[in-house]
């Protein structure tokens, strides 16, 4: 058996397979099933997707790694620090899903404050017996603050979309600058965090997870929010104590959390189930057609580059 690109799983689009025509071989094989193992001593670049952490005995076992590709912009679930030292390069895809998670947020973010999954459930149910001036009654948004966690692209996407509502963003981010923040259409301060928190009728999570942000917003800082106000996660979990969320929702502390993202997922903690006023998409941020194909095309390209860069040349 030869393998020179190890993929996880197909990819949307052709890039993949174009890929692999212009550097054979290339192997589709699951993580961690026998073949991957099998395959993964011979593979000089290997294709992850976010949920598929590797460790360094995987880089042990990769004598021949130059590249790991992940299907992500996030690179937590990668060994780092040990692939630097051995020179193999990282290549994510930055860039081409903003648009697509600032919309996923922004859908999450109405979701929860207009209820519309409740009200779609009520009219499925055949139960709805007409319009009522009581009928699940939201939250409107208009002339509130937004805070978001995270002033790179999507915070910057995110803040263009809740602008456009009527909504005053404010920002925070982890090397704590202050002063404004140009996020297109207009101009938005930053602040402290605990400032921040106390501000916001809204708090929408865009930052990645670091040592810095991880459990940033645990039981204490979600209780400086004032309270009725609601969390958005699009950004990864182990940012937001769960627990303490939902804990918070239940005492009525916090008005509503839509998430994307879990600590550990694909396994929910199963308390989510049954938390009242929580919208639950399964990490839908970058789910489009079209993001999902540049994402592809971006991850294919840069480990072309690589192997260009080592001076390999496409085997037959």
């Amino acid at each position: 058996m030869t393998v020179r690109i190890l993929s996880t799983s197909p990819l949307v689009g052709e890039s993949l397979q174009e890929l692999g025509r212009d550097f054979p071989e290339l192997l589709i094989a699951s993580f961690r099933s026998p073949q991957w193992n099998a395959a993964l001593p011979l593979a000089e670049a290997l294709v992850v997707m976010l949920s598929e952490p590797l460790s360094e005995s995987d880089l042990d076992n990769a004598i021949h790694l130059k590249a790991i590709a992940t299907y992500s912009v996030g690179v937590n679930h990668l060994p780092l620090e040990a692939c630097h030292r051995r020179g193999i390069r990282i290549v994510n895809t930055p860039g081409v899903l903003t648009e697509a998670t600032a919309d996923i947020a922004l859908a999450l973010l109405l979701a929860v404050t207009r209820r519309i999954t409740e009200g779609e459930a009520l009219v499925r149910s055949g139960s709805w017996t007409g319009w009522a001036p009581d009928q699940l009654l939201g939250t409107g948004l208009t002339g509130k603050t937004c805070g978001i966690l995270g002033s790179g692209a999507i915070g910057k996407a995110f803040a263009k979309r809740v602008w456009a509502l009527g909504m005053r963003p404010l920002f925070w981010d982890r090397e704590a600058r202050d002063g404004t923040l140009d996020f297109g259409p207009g101009v938005a301060p930053r602040a402290p965090l605990k400032d921040l928190l106390n501000a916001s009728a809204v708090l929408s999570l865009h930052c990645p997870l670091t040592p810095t942000t991880q459990g940033l917003l645990d039981r204490d800082a979600l209780l400086e929010l004032p309270k009725g106000s609601v969390v958005i996660n699009t950004a990864r979990g182990g940012i937001l104590d769960e627990s303490a969320a939902m804990d918070l929702l239940e005492s009525g502390h916090l008005g509503g959390v839509g998430l994307d993202v879990y600590t550990g997922e694909p396994h929910l903690d199963p308390r989510w189930l049954n938390t009242p006023r929580a919208v639950l998409l399964p990490h839908l941020g970058s789910a489009t057609t079209e993001t999902r194909a540049a994402m592809a095309k971006l991850l294919c390209e840069g480990i072309a580059t690589v192997f260009r860069t080592a001076q390999d040349t496409p085997r037959c």
